[in-house]
């Protein structure tokens, strides 16, 4: 049980005590003390007052003076207007640290018996991923991550858009003009190869639209009439009807995208347990649609298209079949949620996806929800921002993106540019060099991309991420590196201390507060989905320790006793700090 559990449950016996009457525990608000007041647990008094007939003040005093009496864990208190702040005991939080903090499973929820998909990356097949792929992947994937540690069975998906009209683009830019350029003979990635395609059919089709206007045509006819166009059309309706030769061109351009995501996704250090394509689940849905219509939740125009009804619900009308009985996004998407939940029947579904499509799902969920699915109520649409960089948007078609690669590249190149600015690396070999340097341009970037909140816009600044003083991955390895010096000067292997019975000194408690505080961030992380909860927290703890470091002795300490409980202190903080980063999916070094 946490300390707070504990205050709870003694405030409750306090108040029957005092004042003869029975509350619930749920009317009791604790929080963390505020920094300016002594103390490390609080208890808000104004509930009470009606109870006590007393003011804020006189209540507050009679309950700290109950707990402090009789709570072995309360040294003392003090009151500040309506806010009973609690000193726990130095030997509490001894404890906390040496029995429970230290234990493997510290930071590990047992199971909960839930079963939780989430579902990020969803490429298309036309293009390489890029910058706004790589905050997909990282959040989907610390998601799951955090998830698994607060006892869910997790299950990573991966939608792949790898057919529609986009992706034939590239099949007949790749067909007209590539003459026969494989991965091999360019030297090019698969999925760099196939967007270079994309973008040629973007170039070619703008000089024909071009053309055509200057024949007298209007832009929206000659977006229409381009002959690029109607060529690429015809082609998706060949793949819709199975032609050997449009599927066997599909099939190999779509092998060279998948072995180069996978490459980006082995760099990226994001997996999948499950992939679901789009050229399998597009026809899906219509049964859905079918069942609906049986059921009253659509209706059916006179030109023979499906639609749902949803201005009731403040949304609008929502077409979900067209009129030829061909499927829209919303038909598909339909029979794809039905799909995984028969796959897995799991409690919780969790797209990750960005903001640009939040109408999308509340449609979405609303129609599976209106159908009575009652899966439906454990859908939820991980909605996040975009990303900018100093220099702009990225744009896709115009061949200015910013490509996850590169990027990627470029990162592991700044961290060894800094790194050997600042002569961390003497004693190591090539490898464990290049190994560094991967480590750190990579926990660079992943961090400063998940230590904001999902929802919110960022601008992404590849140096301002790399900086071994900031609030950036760097500075917190930087730190675990430190930590794992001192433990290896003093040869420490296993905690040495089995009981302290000195006074904590004000940083030792406040490092063990901090860190006693790590399943309840990753508690709230999993509750919020989001896993700027632990970047944020991580940062602290390692700002904290780096504050102990440099004002209290660890290895020239001339007490024993207290030099093996600063290691112990140490040792607990830095496996604290690797179990943090991993969720976020970063690697930290012991040595640098």
């Amino acid at each position: 049980m946490t300390i707070e559990n504990t205050i709870v449950q003694q405030i409750k016996s306090a108040v029957l005590a005092l004042y003869q009457t029975d509350i619930n525990v749920d009317s009791i608000v604790i929080q963390e003390t505020r920094k300016e007041f002594e103390g490390q647990v609080t208890a808000v008094t104004f509930p009470f007052t009606r109870i006590s007939k007393k003011t804020p003040e006189q209540t507050g005093t009679e309950i700290g003076e109950y707990l402090k009496e009789n709570v072995k864990e309360v040294a003392d208190f003090n009151v500040i207007k309506g806010f009973l702040n609690l000193l726990i005991t130095d030997s509490y939080w001894i404890d906390e640290l040496l029995s429970n903090i230290h234990s493997q499973a510290f930071g590990q929820f047992p199971s909960n018996g839930q079963k939780v998909m989430v579902e990020y990356s969803s490429p298309n097949t036309n293009k390489p991923l890029h910058l706004g792929h790589v905050r997909n992947n990282l959040l989907g994937f610390s998601v799951a991550e955090i998830l698994s540690a607060n006892g869910y069975d997790v299950i990573k998906a991966n939608l792949v858009n790898d057919r529609g009209i986009h992706i034939c683009k590239s099949m007949l830019a790749w067909k007209m003009f590539g003459n026969g350029e494989t991965p091999e003979s360019s030297g090019l990635k698969g999925d760099h190869l196939v967007g270079k395609y994309y973008v040629i059919f973007d170039k070619e089709f703008k000089k024909q639209i071009e053309a055509l206007i200057s024949k007298g045509q209007t832009e929206e006819e000659a977006k229409k009439n381009a002959p690029l166009i109607r060529e690429a059309q015809e082609m998706l309706l060949k793949w819709e009807a199975g032609d050997q030769e449009v599927i066997e061109l599909w099939s190999m351009m779509n092998g060279w995208v998948y072995a180069g995501f996978e490459v980006t996704y082995k760099k990226l250090g994001v997996d999948f347990k499950k992939y679901y394509y789009e050229s399998d689940t597009y026809l899906l849905g219509k049964d859905t649609i079918q069942e609906g219509l049986d059921n009253g939740v659509f209706f059916k125009k006179e030109d023979g298209s499906v639609w749902i009804d949803l201005t009731d619900d403040g949304l609008d009308q929502k077409l979900v079949l067209r009129a030829d009985g061909t499927s829209v996004y919303i038909t598909q998407d339909l029979g794809t949620a039905q799909l995984k939940y028969d796959d897995f029947k799991m409690d919780k579904s969790i797209y990750v996806v960005g903001n640009e499509q939040d109408y999308h799902f509340k449609v979405l969920f609303l129609i599976l929800q209106k159908m009575g699915k009652s899966w439906a109520n454990g859908l939820f649409h991980l909605s996040y921002g975009m990303v900018d960089l100093p220099s702009g948007k990225m744009k896709s078609r115009e061949g200015t993106v910013v490509d996850a690669d590169e990027l990627m590249d470029d990162m592991i190149q700044t961290a060894q540019e800094r790194t050997e600015e600042l002569g961390k690396v003497e004693g190591f070999t090539e490898e464990e060099k290049k190994d560094l340097y991967n480590m750190i341009g990579m926990g660079a970037l992943k961090f400063f991309l998940l230590k904001v909140e999902p929802k919110k816009r960022l601008l992404f600044d590849p140096n301002e991420s790399i900086d071994f003083q900031g609030h950036t991955g760097p500075f917190i390895q930087y730190t675990h590196a430190r930590i794992c010096s001192i433990l290896a000067k003093a040869d420490y292997k296993n905690k040495i201390s089995e009981q302290y019975s000195k006074a904590l000194k004000a940083l030792e408690k406040d490092l063990i507060v901090n860190l006693a505080k790590y399943p309840d961030v990753i508690a709230s992380a999993a509750r919020e989905y989001s896993p700027a909860h632990i970047a944020n927290y991580v940062f602290e703890l390692a700002k904290l320790f780096n504050k102990f470091y440099h004002e209290e002795s660890i290895l020239k300490v001339d007490d024993l006793q207290v030099r093996n409980f600063r290691l112990d202190l140490a040792s607990a903080t830095a496996t604290t700090l690797n179990k943090a980063m991993k969720l976020l999916g970063i690697r930290v070094p012991s040595r640098m």
